[in-house]
């Protein structure tokens, strides 16, 4: 109830945000219903069912990391004199966000269930899906659907996104490097103690450990690229099977497959320390006042834009591989690469790593929001402050665009021999 009060007495621009929350979870739940359709009415094909059902994991993930994101952007969930005062401290506050971002999740649910049952025809009307015959039958219409399966893979979607925006949203104590100074012997204490220092998101309070996860990312990324062209042996998968997920999997090594995601994976966790790095080139040398102003913010906010920045990183790379790939099976053979399951997850993709991003810059402008108006106290003309903007976005693009770009043709070598 208090979620719900929360939700109408909320900013437009936070509306909006849990919105495309509720649009990602009813895409990713369609999916899955669809995986489901699919499994009833054929029910020999198996490897199918399977293929499609682990062609929902990606979508299932982007919508998951934005839910997570927008739970941490939200200025109505998170601690407050307010939320204190009511009894509301750091883990409730967490526990509110995971029940409201979990309720939008379930909204999208239930508005997905009733687009696959029109399609299906289970409402008393018939939409004809992909020009009838033998497609018409993707979504197993005129199969009955079990009841139970339904009801599990509409609760995957909240379950998971509640569950992830709870443990990413945790009040966390400080780590070793922040431990008290000791008391010289005889000092005073004070008659109340202090409270501990509670922290709560992502790794910003420490820009330092953003830098962390660069290595493994590193080595991920490369691991991933030597998997695929492990697998891909002496015959390299075909692009139409790769272009045609779902349905045609098993065209291609696991391998394949495995060593995209491992890929993927290794930008998303080498993003906050590329941006760290980034800002640290921005800032080397005797660095004027923009160069520095620029380059101490970009290192400050890499805890919080990095990863959703690698996950662009990652995005553009499939997208440049899969053009291309495109661009080569395009033909009687390749004309019909895309199936409609295909785009609406890649458009899901797409959608929630834009929004993931602009939701961690939102967040990161509230972030500095005391240091800005601590710049603009000092003098500082506002002209400087867009200017240091300008210059990080400039930065952020030098250093990923050509990243994503020989990420993407390592991973298309193996279709080009």
């Amino acid at each position: 109830m208090l979620s719900l009060r929360l939700t109408r007495g909320a900013r437009p621009s936070v509306l909006l945000r849990r919105s495309l929350v509720t649009v990602a979870a009813a895409g990713a739940s369609f999916l899955l219903l669809s995986a489901l359709g699919f499994a009833s009415g054929h029910p020999a094909d198996s490897q199918g069912a399977v293929g499609r059902l682990l062609w929902c994991l990606v979508p299932l993930a982007a919508t998951v990391h934005l839910a997570v994101a927008v739970g941490r952007a939200d200025p109505s969930t998170g601690p407050g004199p307010g939320f204190a005062a009511a009894g509301l401290g750091p883990a409730r506050a967490a526990l509110l966000a995971a029940v409201s971002m979990a309720a939008a999740c379930a909204l999208g649910g239930v508005l997905a269930l009733l687009v696959f049952l029109h399609l299906r025809g289970d409402l008393g009307s018939w939409l004809d899906w992909a020009g009838g015959g033998a497609d018409g039958r993707q979504l197993g219409g005129g199969r009955p659907l079990p009841l139970a399966g339904t009801v599990t893979l509409l609760a995957v979607v909240p379950v998971l996104v509640g569950a992830a925006c709870a443990a990413g949203l945790w009040p966390r104590q400080p780590r070793a490097g922040h431990q008290p100074v000791r008391e010289p012997r005889g000092a005073r204490r004070p008659a109340v103690p202090a409270p501990p220092t509670v922290v709560t998101g992502p790794v910003a309070p420490w820009p330092h450990r953003a830098t962390s996860g660069l290595p493994w990312g590193i080595a991920l990324t490369a691991a991933g690229l030597a998997l695929e062209a492990y697998a891909s042996g002496d015959a390299p998968p075909h692009p139409d099977a790769l272009l045609a997920v779902p349905g045609r999997l098993g065209g291609n090594p696991p391998g394949v497959v495995g060593g995209w995601v491992l890929a993927a994976l290794g930008l998303v966790l080498a993003g906050p320390g590329l941006t760290h790095l980034c800002g640290r080139l921005l800032a080397v040398g005797r660095p004027g006042v923009l160069r520095l102003l620029a380059g101490r913010m970009l290192q400050q906010e890499a805890g919080l834009i990095g990863r959703p920045v690698g996950a662009l990183c990652a995005l553009a790379a499939a997208g440049y591989t899969v053009l291309e790939l495109y661009g080569r099976a395009s033909g009687p053979s390749g004309a019909h690469a895309f199936g409609p399951l295909t785009g609406l997850g890649a458009a899901l993709v797409t959608l929630c790593a834009a929004a993931t991003t602009l939701t961690a810059v939102v967040e990161a402008r509230s972030a500095r929001e005391r240091t800005t108006a601590a710049l603009l106290r000092l003098g500082a003309p506002a002209r400087l402050l867009r200017a240091a903007a300008a210059l990080r976005a400039t930065a952020l693009l030098a250093l990923l665009v050509p990243l994503a770009w020989v990420v993407a043709h390592l991973t298309a070598m193996p279709f080009r021999r």
